[in-house]
């Protein structure tokens, strides 16, 4: 938690003005850090440094960011080689503190790591993401954190699976790597050199419920967000149900497992971390008690926080949401780079105020960090002077 220093005014008639900077990333243009670091230098710009103290606490709901997020409150990184969604070798940072691993996706088979941004629903397998977690087992932790937002595959974790020592069949009896176009080819499990993560306390973070198969499973829901045509989603769905099957006749709880709430999560990520023992939890929340929100909300005034899009996604759960709730009774600002919800307010959430970037300019700023960052500024400068004028009336 990065703390600016609390400016030094015992004489003056009012007290410093509190403020919680809590956002998430902006997806595709600033980290959450950076966009703590940018509202600050609007909040304290002009008379508010004098009044304002802002205390930065960078978030993540367990997608894009959430590794970043840990390495910003200490954690240290450390660099895997693996093959990113499609094959192509790649490189993913896994964050470490000594007793707790956190592994990422997002930036291991996510969407981000497909080469030229190319969709491949198909051909997309998690198997990096398996190898990238048998790493992190390999230096000790007593918990590995799965942040599972952002993948790019629908595979039912069999790629995963792989990744940590599964062998897959097909009817010749060849071993090959699952991805979500071969799940349908799969004859036969091996299990035998499965990583063993009997020891580790395994923690999927999501913030999905749905299924692994049926109309509200992942290929059916998830899938064409990840470019699957409708003939592709019978393909996949055809694949993940015979993922289960096999499972099951490999020992595992495939059935049982398919039908939990979450399975569905990043493609069936969810799926292969539950047959692994894995606890469900909600991202936000566990990477706020992960990070010390409730220490830093302590004696704050009002909380900002904020997110690249706030949608009808936000209201199923997501962190501003969940930052709202968790900062009740002190109030809390949202700050985002486009609202689509077109409202300006939530009180009934806890949010009083919305701020949107792209109410502000004609121009993308979600592809545009220098101009995110200079809207950013803008907006704390705004607040600071709110906050000014109401305090300005209380005297």
């Amino acid at each position: 938690m990065n703390t600016a220093q609390e400016p030094e005014n015992s004489c003056e008639a009012v007290s410093p003005f509190r403020i919680l900077l809590a956002p998430d990333k902006f997806k595709g243009s600033l980290s959450a850090l950076e966009v703590a670091g940018w509202l600050e230098s609007g909040l304290i710009s002009d008379g508010g440094k004098r009044t304002i103290y802002c205390r930065s606490l960078p978030l993540a709901d367990g997608g894009d960011g959430s590794v970043q997020a840990v390495l910003e409150a200490g954690f240290r990184p450390f660099t895997v080689k693996v093959p990113g969604p499609t094959g192509i070798p790649a490189a993913t940072i896994v964050a470490l503190d000594g007793f707790t691993a956190v592994v990422e996706a997002a930036t291991t088979v996510g969407l981000q790591m497909l080469p030229g941004g190319r969709l491949a629903p198909l051909a997309s397998s998690s198997n990096g993401f398996g190898e990238a977690v048998r790493a992190a087992h390999g230096r000790g932790p007593r918990r590995i954190v799965l942040a599972l937002g952002g993948s790019a595959t629908t595979d039912g974790g069999a790629g995963m699976l792989s990744g940590l020592g599964a062998q897959f069949f097909n009817g010749s009896g060849e071993v090959f790597v699952p991805c979500g176009g071969n799940l349908k080819d799969i004859t036969r499990i091996d299990l035998v050199g499965l990583c063993d993560l009997s020891g580790v306390d395994l923690i999927a973070a999501n913030d999905v419920q749905n299924p692994l198969l049926g109309p509200t499973g992942t290929a059916a829901v998830y899938g064409p967000q990840k470019g699957a045509a409708p003939s592709d989603v019978v393909i996949l769905e055809e694949g993940l149900a015979n993922l289960v099957n096999r499972l099951d006749e490999a020992g595992l709880p495939g059935t049982s497992c398919a039908l939990s709430p979450g399975a569905g999560s990043a493609g069936g990520l969810g799926y292969a971390a539950l047959l692994l023992g894995a606890r469900m939890v909600s991202g936000a929340d566990f990477f706020m008690d992960l990070l010390g929100f409730e220490q830093a909300l302590k004696d704050c005034d009002l909380v900002i926080t904020g997110e690249g899009k706030m949608d009808d996604q936000t209201l199923s759960g997501k962190l501003p949401l969940v930052v709202a709730r968790r900062s009740m009774p002190v109030p809390v600002i949202a700050v985002v780079g486009h609202n689509a919800l077109e409202k300006d307010r939530m009180p009934e959430y806890n949010i009083q105020q919305i701020y949107s970037l792209s109410n502000m300019t004609d121009q993308d700023s979600a592809i545009d960090s220098a101009l995110s960052a200079r809207l950013l500024t803008a907006v704390g400068r705004q607040i600071s002077q709110t906050l000014e004028r109401a305090r300005g009336v209380r005297r």
